[in-house]
């Protein structure tokens, strides 16, 4: 597991396919989505431990573009 998208076909495995229209949200949910799974153990250590990384890194960085932004619009 090496993207988003990768991330996205795992939860289409079983059944969930999350579209809020907002980035960050989306991110979170899927977060949540993948912690269940764990919990369920439908799937392991290592699956949860790669998404749960590449979703807090992404999650990251989309809220960092968002302060840029806002900071830029108060720059002006």
């Amino acid at each position: 597991m090496k993207t988003i998208y990768d991330i996205q076909q795992l939860l289409k495995r079983f059944g969930t396919i999350i579209y809020i229209g907002d980035r960050v949200a989306d991110l979170e949910l899927m977060e949540e989505e993948v912690k269940q799974l764990f919990e369920s153990q439908l799937i392991d250590a290592k699956e949860f431990e790669m998404a749960m990384l590449l979703l807090r890194r992404e999650i990251m960085i989309e809220k960092d573009k968002r302060k840029r932004v806002k900071d830029d619009k108060y720059d002006r």
